[in-house]
């Protein structure tokens, strides 16, 4: 396994695309939590009426334990960024032949797999701990008094890098399918911005919320929304957190499903 994982090291080690991409992923996490957390304290903050109603209507989102869930929930509209590091890291092995030389020197299919399987968790890994971080920070700079524990709603950071991992799996199969990095990236986001929420649309219309079986969306329900805006429908919103544990389970099956794909479509393709 060391060795896999040091011939990854040394392929990536000096691509300045996975610098780029890893460092706009560094800043991206804390940069849109810190942005929401300075919008919600300046209106809380405000002398005028307005700031008083909002913390009358909203709470405090940033505090524990609801901040495990609003992080949560705001970092993972931005799975896409590791998403197109994935995607390029794959592809580039197809681009620059460096899969057909790991097969020349010894590796089987499966190996060569697992060391990407390996890159996808270590990515996830990453960004779960930074998550993490700014979880801390945002609920420590918050820290108040009050009845309910701190980490009661800890787990919502391993759902967050559940829902990476079972994401980031499908841009790797992607990328795989593809070869072709900048066609597999707008494949991806074509997929996740546009075509499966219109999919999602006509399934709750036509077929009783079907559309929550969608390979992403099977996924995105297991960080739901915050409490505050749960606010707005909360019939929908319990019945949304009833629901997590069942989609863990769904995401679970998607996610190896996706890898079985992977080893399916590798071991019978042509190198």
């Amino acid at each position: 396994m060391l060795s896999l994982l040091r011939t990854e090291w040394l392929k990536i080690r000096n691509y300045p695309g996975f610098w780029w991409v890893t460092g706009l992923t560094l800043l991206s996490y804390p940069g849109i939590n810190s942005l929401f957390y300075f919008i919600y304290k300046q209106q809380v903050n405000s002398k005028e009426m307005a700031g008083q109603v909002v913390q009358m209507l909203v709470g405090n989102p940033f505090a524990f334990p609801e901040v495990f869930r609003t992080v949560a929930y705001t970092s993972s509209v931005f799975i896409f960024i590791p998403a197109i590091l994935i995607i390029m890291l794959i592809s580039n092995e197809f681009t620059f032949k460096t899969h057909r030389q790991n097969i020349i020197d010894g590796w089987s299919r499966g190996e060569f797999l697992l060391a990407k399987f390996f890159n996808v968790v270590i990515i996830t890994l990453l960004v779960t701990a930074l998550n993490a971080a700014v979880t801390l920070v945002i609920g420590y700079l918050n820290k108040e008094a009050g009845t309910e524990p701190y980490w009661k709603l800890a787990h919502y950071t391993a759902l967050f890098g559940l829902q990476v991992f079972s994401q980031l799996s499908f841009a790797f199969l992607l990328g795989l399918l593809i070869r072709r990095a900048f066609i597999a990236l707008g494949v991806f986001i074509f997929y996740m911005m546009i075509l499966e929420q219109i999919a999602m649309g006509l399934l709750k219309q036509f077929a009783r919320d079907a559309g929550r079986f969608l390979p992403l969306e099977v996924s995105d329900r297991i960080t739901p929304v915050p409490a505050f805006l749960g606010r707005l429908n909360e019939k929908v919103y319990e019945k949304s957190l009833q629901l997590v544990n069942e989609h863990v389970w769904y995401t679970l099956l998607y996610t190896g499903v996706f890898w079985l794909l992977c080893l399916w479509i590798y071991k019978k393709r042509d190198l």
